[in-house]
Formats: structure tokens, C-alpha cells, sequence
């Protein structure tokens, strides 16, 4: 075990996840800092990494290597790290470090901080440390910059919705080859007007396997960009990407979506409500339901006290009856009403066993799974508990699927 005078810990970061991947710093940051340690007889005791953006405080390596010196090696009071900017970018982070009484090496600036670090030394290091500041604060500027200058060319610079992904060679976002047409659904579904978004919810697992939150559905029902448009900063683009949802069926299902929002004001339905006006004053006749089970209609009396009677609903009823009797529907009218029915009848008929069709593959995919697991048991690679836990999942998600399999 290393003493408190030779206990060191490495600090490395890189401010982004392209960075990383591009092999920027992380490598030739840990090397130089590790022969550092070697030639002034150092030995670290743990390393901390940081793939991510420093323009906020709260990094989770940097958190855990400050409850690493905290509570797990107290005598360990020495941090190695490339530079300033490579530690902290904001005031928060420095003084949380400065709390911790612990002696800095900067090894590339050749500086060591710590409480008892010369006037001179603390000056630069400050310089440095506000440096560092103002470069963050530039550089989160020269982000958002981008970021509007590439909304205004119609690419949205945010990360792809449900449906989409990013292509990372190009820039630009593209159709999922597999989530846009669970979307889709999503959309043709809600739109039918028989799903709640609960409802919704359970249908999309079962017919896909997707597990979607009902809150998320709701975003995605209501996200403009499927439609071509996106919203960025409180301003409404319009996109370059490719669509797959028609404006017709997007309008369909925020037409529902609005109209499960609403109140539902009664159980019982009143059949000529918001259709009859008053002839004494013309304002409107309301209906009303008179014990649980009759129902009278009345003028509104808006614009004072009416000669109109109550009258009950079956009356005018017969009296509307009355006037139908005498409509005659041509027989081409009639043909075409018969042929559209037939059409329609034809196209369920079609969804249905289109739907029966995907039912099918969601179940086929949910045994092999169920077949795979059972032997990944035998073979001793999954634990018991696992085992019990996730068929009962799947036997769940099976009774689900045939249940619907047999509507």
C-alpha cells in the first residue's frame, strides 16, 4: 500500500464524445501523466476519465473522483492532470477541489497548486483557470451559433425522434429502417380514435415489442417533425429530412389527441344536441336528460323568456322521420354506396390480416427467445432468478399477443 506521500491520482478528459472516438487526447493525456508519476516516484493509485462536455459542473468521473478522495483514500492528497482546462472549466469545480486541501500538478503548464503554493503560482493558475472559463463560455456560444445556423439550412440539430436516426458521417438525420414503421403505426392506431394512450401503449408492445412510455407517445404524436417541420429555440422550421407520415394521418391523430383532451361532459348520448335552433329567437335548443332516462329539449332562452315548449326527443324524432320518408336515393347513388362499402370492407379485411401477419411474427420472436433463454439455462450462463423473472415476462407478452391474435 502506497504511503500519503507517494499516492497520486490521474485526472484526463476530453470535451466531447468525437473527440474520443477520434482518439484526440485520452491516450496521450493518461501516458504523459503516468510517466510524470513514474519520474517523481509516484504511484497512482486510481485513474478517472471523462468522455464529456465540461460546460457544466457535476461530471460523473470528476464527482467520483472527488468522493474517491473524500472517503476512500484520505491520505492520497495529490492529482495529476494534463492542464487547467483538462480539470475545470467553471468556478465550481476549483473550489471544490480547493476544499479538499489537495496538491494540483498541471504538468504541461509545470505548475503545482496547493494551499501552500507561492502568490505567483496562485496568480497564473487563476489567469488560467479564468482563461479556461472564458473559452467555455465561447465555445458553448460558437455551439449555439451552429446549432441555429443549421436549423435556419433545415436540419434539425438535435437528436433524431422516434422513427428517425442520426447519421453521424454526414450530419443529417435519416428514416430508421425499423422504428419508423412502429411510428407509423403508432400514428395509424391513435388515429382509428379506439386507443387511449394507455390503450395505445399496451397495442404497440404487443404488436411490436416496443416498450414506449405513455407520456413519450404523447410527445411523438405531437412532434411536427414527422410532418416535415421541427421547432427549434421557439421557432418553427422547415425541415429538409424525409417524411413517411402523411399530413392527413399526422392531422387525424392530433385531431383525436385533442379531442380525448377534452372533457367528456355526459355518459348518455343526446342525439339532436347542437343541432336545433329556435324559431321564436333563434338561439339555440339544448337537450336535457330528465330522469336517468328521458330526454326533452328546450330553447336556451339566451335572449329572454321563450314561447318555445319542452318537447321530448322521440317527437322530433317521428317528426324528422316524417321528412325522410319522402327522400329517394338514385339507384347510382345507391350502387356507389354499396361499392364504397365493399372497398371498405375489403381494406379491413386486409389490415386485419396484415396486422394478424405481424401479431404472428411478434409471437414467433417472443418463443425463440423463450426457446434461446431455456437453453442459455441449461447451459449455466443465465442465473435462476433471471431466468424466472424474464419468462414471466414473456409469457405475459405470449397471453397478450394471442389474446389479440383471436379478436
Amino acid at each position: 500500500m502506497s504511503s500519503a506521500v507517494d499516492a497520486a491520482v490521474v485526472y484526463a478528459r476530453v470535451s466531447s464524445r468525437e473527440q474520443e472516438q477520434e482518439g484526440y487526447s485520452i491516450q496521450a493525456q493518461l501516458k504523459l501523466l503516468r510517466d510524470y508519476a513514474a519520474r517523481n516516484g509516484f504511484k497512482i493509485i486510481a485513474e478517472f476519465v471523462d468522455v464529456e462536455t465540461a460546460k457544466a459542473p457535476g461530471r460523473k468521473q470528476f464527482g467520483e473522483m472527488v468522493e474517491f478522495l473524500k472517503r476512500k483514500h484520505r491520505p492520497c492528497r495529490t492529482i495529476y492532470v494534463e492542464k487547467t482546462d483538462r480539470l475545470y472549466r467553471n468556478l465550481r469545480d476549483a473550489v471544490t477541489l480547493e476544499d479538499l486541501d489537495v496538491e494540483i500538478h498541471f504538468v504541461k503548464e509545470n505548475q503545482i497548486i496547493s494551499k501552500d503554493a507561492k502568490s505567483q503560482a496562485k496568480l497564473i493558475h487563476d489567469i488560467n483557470l479564468v482563461l479556461s472559463k472564458n473559452y467555455c463560455e465561447n465555445l458553448r456560444e460558437e455551439v449555439k451559433k451552429g446549432m441555429y445556423a443549421k436549423a435556419e439550412e433545415g436540419c434539425y440539430p438535435g437528436r433524431a425522434p422516434f422513427g428517425y436516426r442520426n447519421n453521424k458521417a454526414d450530419r443529417t438525420i435519416e428514416i430508421h429502417p425499423e422504428n419508423s414503421g412502429t411510428a407509423k403505426r403508432i400514428f395509424e392506431l391513435y388515429a382509428s380514435g379506439e386507443y387511449s394512450l394507455s390503450a395505445l401503449r399496451k397495442a404497440v408492445r404487443t404488436e411490436t415489442g416496443k416498450i414506449i412510455t405513455r407520456s413519450y407517445l404523447h410527445t411523438i404524436l405531437l412532434n411536427p417533425f414527422y410532418v416535415g417541420q421541427f421547432v427549434w429555440g421557439g421557432k418553427t422550421y422547415q425541415g429538409t429530412h424525409k417524411t413517411f407520415i402523411s399530413r392527413a394521418l399526422y392531422d387525424d391523430a392530433n385531431g383525436v389527441l385533442h379531442g380525448h383532451n377534452k372533457p367528456k361532459y355526459r355518459k348518455h348520448e343526446i342525439a339532436f344536441r347542437g343541432l336545433l335552433k329556435c324559431a321564436h329567437d333563434a338561439c339555440t335548443v339544448t337537450g336535457e336528460l330528465k330522469k336517468g332516462k328521458y330526454v326533452y329539449y328546450r330553447c336556451t332562452g339566451y335572449r329572454g323568456k321563450c314561447q318555445l315548449p319542452r318537447f321530448r326527443e322521440e317527437e322530433i324524432a317521428s317528426k324528422l322521420g316524417e321528412v325522410l320518408k319522402d327522400i329517394h336515393i338514385p339507384d347510382d347513388v345507391l350502387k356507389g354506396i354499396a361499392e364504397s362499402l365493399t372497398r371498405d370492407q375489403a381494406r379491413m379485411r386486409n389490415e386485419c390480416a396484415a396486422q394478424r401477419e405481424r401479431l404472428g411474427q411478434r409471437l414467433a420472436t417472443v418463443r425463440r427467445r423463450m426457446d434461446q433463454a431455456y437453453s442459455d439455462k441449461l447451459d449455466g450462463k443465465i442465473p435462476e432468478d433471471f431466468w424466472d423473472r424474464k419468462m414471466g415476462d414473456w409469457h405475459s407478452e405470449e397471453q397478450q399477443i394471442r389474446a389479440a391474435i383471436a379478436i
